[in-house]
């Protein structure tokens, strides 16, 4: 509960403007309310203490009221000299103290309690005894029996650690090994596989495509919470993969509805599964470059690296206070986030006046730029005619400049020009190239420089941008956080000076995809092509490459390990796609498997069982039942195996092509014979 007056009082005490303050004195002090129940209507009652938590605000206010407790206490516990930290998440208090004696830490605690509960009784909080608990971390190897710790003096219980301490869902053990953890959402995971059957019914059952995406939404997020506690380099994992592999396999088994039997690798391949070891590399890449996001002055970032904060409060950092040797011992995700934070260069800028409400360029000048779209449903020589026209009127009028702009990237190389076009004025160019970007963030940047040169020339009224990447032109004024605010708030910038120099500036932006082969963007386009350069040394990435590069690294040791391990087994069917290549396993843009037989259970579980070679045909009764009749009913073939049922055999002709090794067909083959691969005893 919290006292509504003196919050009042801590708000204006830390600094806040006179109308703020004015107006939580307003709102929270002297409130009444009364409860009804049908006809009933309870009399009214004060209620000037507590915050909602149903409000937004409630988590501001708490967090307000806290922070003076807060700060007496440190300070309290410091000049009592009790070597003990306190951390809080809202109305969860931490104490933590370390020492080489149970004894001496438990000392050090109940001190730090008793301080606390009487500093609580001064700001009118209580404390749940009945919700205190008590947890010791240890690294013997041999036999840990701690002993309690009796609050009971102060009010509280008598505390007896436990094996396991859970806090904010995580759930740590003694040696920080994480098994609990693993152990508890795995199995967690596990139960919402089982009730995800519960979905179908009797006569219509959830496909293999829905249960795929079932598993990436809802399953997988809940076995991997909280990987960044247990998953780092040179983090031992091996117990936590062989816990995972079981979890992923069993929702494998339930998504394909095959055999319990079929070798994980390859239908985890076929169900479009990447393994979990590479997709937890993937997500802890994305995790730690997640610290780019963070404003300049955020606590993190002087944590990690003093380059990625530009503030002068923080020259130094925990990090750099750490010897070669303690360095080199610590791990952890903040020191792999650490590690890679020399990799990218500045791409967000959160709080730049830019991206504020009232302050941004759609909120002031929303009337002053205008989009095209290309309509695939128009004549093209009918959209291509509309920019002549434009390039006409831009051509009669010396108020108009027109800027053709286009990139594109070889060798990692990225390529940006605009040719900008003026009356009586020649040509103007600008050609960059940039290393480590990508085709969006080099598209933009063309734009940017177009734009920034045509603001520069004299009476100029209104711009016309001509680009191929109209969906990037739209980034410019998207407000929300993304990879491209640092480029955006410097294009924003110089279009708000161009927009109040007249009321009647203006910019306009119009589509023009390649397959116009519109004259003026075809040179742009030409001009690109004719650049073949190859970076000479390393440099540092942009955030948005740096995450599409090590997704599609870890893309590429997923199907080269597929190629190559025998974990797939021997009896795997290598099917070519319509390019006659051999299909590879993917993950994104639709399976490579799925996309065909997805849509309905009964044909995915004979085109696994053939894929596989798990189908009750001869070839299997000759291995597992050897004293059964193993030939082929055709009488053309001593035995009945795969090769022969799709390539020779005289009974299934209902669908026939030679061409049986491609996807396609063997999925038609398959639609046009059914029993083939079933347990139906038409094949004797």
């Amino acid at each position: 509960m919290l006292n509504h007056q003196l919050l009042s009082l801590i708000i204006k005490k830390e600094g806040f403007d006179q109308h703020i303050s004015s107006f939580f004195a307003d709102y929270l002090v002297n409130r009444k309310t009364n409860y009804s129940w049908n006809n009933f209507s309870s009399p009214t009652f004060n209620i000037n203490v507590r915050v909602g938590q149903g409000p937004a605000l409630s988590l501001i206010l708490s967090a307000l009221y806290l922070s003076p407790f807060i700060y007496i206490l440190e300070n309290q516990l410091k000049n009592l000299k009790i070597p003990t930290s306190f951390i809080s998440f809202m109305d969860d208090g931490l104490f933590i103290s370390q020492s080489n004696s149970i004894d001496i830490s438990n000392s050090h605690l109940y001190c730090s309690y008793n301080v606390l509960t009487n500093l609580l009784e001064k700001f009118g909080l209580v404390v749940k005894h009945s919700k205190t608990e008590i947890f010791h971390f240890n690294k013997s190897h041999g036999v840990f029996n701690p002993p309690p710790l009796d609050l009971s003096p102060l009010g509280g219980n008598v505390l007896l650690p436990s094996n396991t301490w859970k806090y904010l869902g995580f759930i740590f053990n003694r040696k920080l090994t994480f098994h609990q953890h693993v152990d508890f959402y795995a199995n967690k995971a596990i139960s919402v596989v089982k009730c995800m059957k519960l979905l179908g019914n009797s006569s219509c059952s959830i496909n293999p495509l829905q249960k795929h995406l079932l598993y990436r939404l809802c399953i997988l997020p809940i076995a991997l919470y909280g990987f960044q506690l247990w998953f780092y380099n040179h983090a031992p994992t091996a117990y936590h993969m062989k816990t995972l592999n079981k979890m992923q396999r069993c929702t494998v088994i339930w998504i394909l509805d095959t055999f319990k039997t079929s070798p994980s690798y390859s239908v985890e391949a076929i169900a479009g599964l990447i393994l979990i070891k590479l997709h937890l590399q993937k997500l802890g890449g994305r995790s730690q470059l997640q610290v780019y996001k963070l404003s300049h002055n955020h606590l993190l970032c002087s944590l990690i690296e003093s380059n990625l904060n530009l503030s002068s409060n923080f020259k130094s950092t925990v990090l750099d206070s750490l010897t070669n040797r303690q360095h080199s011992l610590v791990k952890g995700h903040l020191i792999d986030m650490a590690n890679r934070s020399h990799e990218c260069f500045p791409s967000f800028s959160p709080l730049n006046s830019e991206f504020s409400p009232g302050l941004r360029i759609i909120d002031i000048f929303s009337d002053r730029f205008s989009f095209n779209i290309y309509d695939k449903r128009k004549d093209i020589k009918f959209q291509a005619q509309e920019l002549d026209e434009l390039t006409l009127e831009s051509s009669s009028s010396p108020s108009v400049t027109l800027i053709a702009s286009d990139a594109s990237i070889k060798n990692n190389v990225a390529t940006s020009i605009a040719h900008i076009h003026m009356v009586d004025k020649p040509l103007t160019k600008t050609i960059h190239h940039a290393v480590n970007v990508t085709s969006t963030e080099a598209e933009l940047f063309a734009i940017r420089c177009g734009i920034n040169q045509s603001i520069h020339f004299d009476n100029i009224s209104k711009i016309i941008v001509i680009t191929d990447s109209i969906h990037m032109a739209q980034k410019i004024f998207d407000s929300s956080s993304h990879p491209f605010q640092t480029m955006l708030a410097t294009i924003l910038s110089d279009l708000c000076d161009f927009f109040n120099r007249h009321d009647n500036n203006s910019i306009e932006f119009w589509e023009c995809p390649s397959c116009l082969k519109w004259h003026l963007h075809g040179e742009v386009d030409k001009e690109i092509k004719s650049f073949n350069l190859t970076p000479l040394f390393p440099c540092k990435s942009s955030w948005d490459f740096s995450k599409k590069n090590k997704s599609d690294d870890i893309i590429k040791a997923w199907k080269m390990m597929f190629q190559a391990s025998d974990l797939k087994r021997n009896h795997f069917l290598d099917l070519l796609d319509d390019d006659n290549k051999i299909i590879k396993p993917t993950y994104a843009k639709g399976e490579s498997w799925l996309k065909l037989i997805g849509h309905l259970n009964s044909l995915c579980a004979y085109a696994i069982r053939a894929i596989t070679n798990h189908a009750l045909i001869s070839k299997y009764r000759l291995r597992f039942f050897p004293r059964e009749e193993f030939r082929c009913s055709c009488d053309h073939y001593p035995i009945e195996s795969r090769q022969h049922i799709l390539h020779e055999c005289v009974r299934f002709n209902g669908y026939w092509n030679l061409r049986r090794d491609l996807y396609s067909h063997f999925v038609m083959f398959l639609v046009f014979n059914p029993n083939t691969f079933s347990f139906c005893d038409s094949l004797g």
